[in-house]
């Protein structure tokens, strides 16, 4: 029996407060019109979906500046969830004052330290400037509009702006125009979807030599682009380690089916954590491309 769609969810979990970069790439992926509910952590997200309270949920799994979210990664192992589809947001930083206030006055900056971190070249320019980290992107503006201190101000998001009444006060701070963050849909639903072009995997190997190459080798003998492999520490197993692999191709191709069975029988453990539809290039303004769940 062939593979069915992945249903649509129809409400998604979120970390962070509305305003975050991770519900806008929700609104991105899902449209606006799907039910999103905040979480105040990782590990709250994640059991909202495992416990039934919403259809999914979308986390951060890797940033092109600063790499892999890897408590994302390891929760995602931890739990029974399949990654139903991926879409890739651009991250753009904008200073954010109360209504009516001015860069002049501006003292302290408040936002999440990957937030501070990625505007380092803007406060290098003003070292005047105070950094305060928080938990969060969307909080943080969402406090400066209402303490209508004009002396504080945030890094956060547009959405977050018009959300909380904020005035950008400087656009785009972020150190690279490159900036991408890669988000993944997470749900209940079977592993293997029918309009699934991209693999990911959760692999451990014997510690020996060799054990590497002859896990990739079958990749290579059948043609199949590996995008990224990533090594990660196992929890209680000092000095082991696990292999996320993410590859380009389906489980109804053959010589993906051939090479994932031949990995199987090189491998400690093969988890498969979904095929899905992965997207095929970062989201632009007035684009949306292959980012939805189709």
């Amino acid at each position: 029996m062939s593979a069915a769609p992945a249903p649509r969810p129809a409400s998604v979990a979120f970390q962070g407060e509305p305003g975050a970069f991770s519900e806008e790439a929700a609104v991105r992926l899902l449209g606006d019109t799907v039910r999103r509910v905040p979480a105040a952590s990782f590990e709250n997200l994640f059991a909202l979906v495992s416990s039934g309270e919403v259809d999914a949920a979308l986390a951060p799994f890797e940033n092109s500046l600063v790499g892999s979210v890897h408590r994302c990664y390891d929760l995602l192992l931890g739990s029974s969830l399949s990654i139903l589809a991926e879409c890739i947001l651009p991250i753009r930083h904008h200073l954010i004052g109360c209504r009516g206030g001015s860069f002049a006055a501006v003292r302290t900056v408040a936002s999440h330290p990957v937030a501070l971190a990625q505007c380092d070249r803007f406060f290098t320019a003003h070292p005047h400037l105070l950094r305060d980290a928080a938990d969060d992107t969307a909080a943080s503006v969402r406090r400066v509009s209402e303490a209508a201190d004009p002396a504080r101000a945030a890094l956060g998001s547009a959405r977050a702006a018009r959300l909380y009444g904020g005035e950008i006060l400087r656009h785009d701070l972020q150190d690279h125009r490159e900036n991408y963050t890669r988000f993944l849909l997470l749900g209940t639903s079977p592993v293997d979807t029918a309009d699934g072009d991209k693999i990911s995997l959760a692999v451990q190997l014997d510690h020996q030599p060799g054990a590497l190459h002859r896990a990739l080798a079958p990749f290579a003998r059948n043609g199949i682009d590996l995008l990224r492999i990533e090594s990660r520490p196992i929890v209680g197993e000092p000095w082991r380690y696990l292999f996320y692999l993410d590859l380009r191709g389906s489980t109804r191709e053959p010589k993906v089916r051939e090479a994932l069975a031949e990995l199987a029988g090189t491998a400690v453990s093969v988890r498969r954590l979904g095929c899905y539809p992965g997207a095929a290039a970062p989201f632009r303004e007035g684009s949306i491309g292959d980012t939805l769940v189709r």
